[in-house]
């Protein structure tokens, strides 16, 4: 295997000297070498449709190609598509496989971790107030967990928190250490300066996705005043360097029509987004605020938004929530990630606050059979109405029974909210949800995607 990923390697490379000497013309020799060291008959199909979106010069998609060539660090380029279609997808997948089968548990496609619960900002319905906000995650247990992980196939490694930023120095180092994996932080954006852009263009492994709310004043009124220009100012070092950066959109009852709008969409791309996530306001907290909460309407104009712009605009999105259908439900504990707290609690999501299991204290796979995540590991999916994927906003009442069978316990040091307490918010939101989600399943176009509920769509 380590031949093989050698090999690829050295052809890639090989390949994206020629890509930047004249993209239009070796852009076809790259994808060609692409088809010779997929090895996974799905590998193949997705090396074809890329030569497909190529030949096909109107579309979005080839829109997109060409902003990753023109827009992206050579040395970030190179990082990137050897990382992820050599050590992720020659190695990783292949080890993930044998892993899950040996170990009969999920095995993460990725693995998301809190270096610090601390933050420069106080953001209104924050998903992780309620943690302890001085715990934190030594640089040696962040490499521990990364070793322990490449070991299992898994080689990309995102950041939360907190703000990850706030220990820039410690995620840089581990970026260089482990030059065969892809690092993403979630970031606010406050504190990025143009030194922070040049490392990342010289480490070349690192994206950054931007936590940004919409335009100015919706953006603020969240999260604090001057916020947006900040986010700005940070967007241009890192344009200007070549970062590959996105952006990372809560949408709420509050800026749903704003961020799920053209202008919005295109003023990112605009800015320099390569990618864009959204999320969906969740009710975490005994105080959480329920007004925030999407309506059903409110959400299908989501679902209806994001499935349009990835048939139009130059720039790839996704909606957690609402691209269900195409993950075949929930992808949490394991199943193509998890989440560990700045404590070391590990969850099943950065959204479910409940773990048995602290990384401090276990390794890797043994949180990963854990009794919580081996209750997601034997229910899912939760729903076969694959627009209602989330046990907790979705199908609270399969949330509350997973937790108290496996006796887990509430990480939200602050305010302990019991399963309960929580499911109880999310009970009228999933009912109202769910009778407009069932009418768009039963009316969809019928097209197949994974028979089995346990095929790895990411993979």
């Amino acid at each position: 295997m380590k031949a093989k990923q050698l090999i690829a390697s050295t052809l890639l490379r090989e390949g994206l000297r020629y890509v930047e000497k004249d993209p239009e013309k070796n852009i076809p020799r790259l994808i060609n070498w692409a088809d010779k060291i997929a090895v996974k008959e799905r590998h193949k199909n997705y090396v074809k449709a890329v030569r497909e979106i190529w030949e096909d010069t109107e579309s979005n998609w080839h829109g997109f190609m060409q902003r990753l060539i023109k827009e992206v660090n050579p040395n970030v380029q190179k990082k990137t598509l050897i990382n992820f279609l050599v050590n992720t997808s020659l190695q990783g997948i292949p080890l993930a496989d044998k892993m899950e089968e040996k170990h009969s548990c999920h095995i993460p496609w990725a693995v998301l971790m809190d270096p610090t619960a601390a933050c420069n900002l106080n953001c209104l319905g924050c998903w992780a107030e309620q943690y302890n906000s001085s715990d934190e995650l030594s640089k040696e247990t962040l490499d521990r967990i990364i070793n322990e992980g490449k070991e299992l196939g898994t080689y990309m490694y995102i950041y939360s928190g907190g703000e990850p930023l706030l220990r820039k120095g410690d995620l840089l180092d581990l970026a260089e250490k482990h030059p065969e994996c892809m690092f993403l932080a979630f970031t606010n954006g406050t504190l990025i300066d143009e030194k922070l852009a040049e490392e990342l263009a010289r480490v070349g492994n690192f994206a950054l996705a931007i936590s940004i709310e919409g335009f100015e004043e919706k953006n603020d009124l969240r999260r604090g005043q001057g916020t947006f220009k900040k986010i700005l100012e940070g967007m241009e070092y890192l344009k200007k360097h070549g970062v590959i950066y996105g952006f990372s959109t809560c949408y709420h009852s509050k800026n749903v029509y704003e961020v799920g709008s053209p202008e919005y969409l295109d003023y990112m791309i605009e800015k320099g987004c390569i990618f864009g996530w959204y999320f969906t306001y969740m009710p975490l907290g005994k105080n959480a605020d329920l007004s925030l909460l999407v309506s059903p309407e409110q959400r299908k104009h989501m679902r209806n938004f994001v499935k349009e712009s990835r048939n139009h605009k130059p720039i790839f999105t996704i909606d957690f929530w609402n691209d269900g259908d195409l993950t075949q439900g929930c992808i949490a504990a394991g199943r193509h990630f998890l989440h560990i707290n700045a404590r070391g609690d590990v969850e099943p999501c950065a959204f479910i606050h409940y773990s048995n299991v602290n990384i401090k204290e276990t390794s890797l796979v043994e949180a990963l059979q854990s009794p919580l995540f081996m209750e997601y590991y034997q229910n899912m999916p939760f729903n076969d109405n694959h627009l209602r994927p989330c046990p907790l906003l979705d199908n609270p009442d399969m949330l509350k029974g997973m937790v108290m069978r496996s006796g887990a316990c509430s990480t939200q040091l602050k305010d302990r909210e019991s399963v309960q307490e929580l499911t109880d918010k999310c009970q009228e939101a999933a009912q109202n949800w769910g009778k407009l989600a069932d009418e768009i399943w039963q009316g969809r176009e019928k097209k197949p995607i994974f028979a089995n509920k346990k095929e790895k769509i990411m993979r």
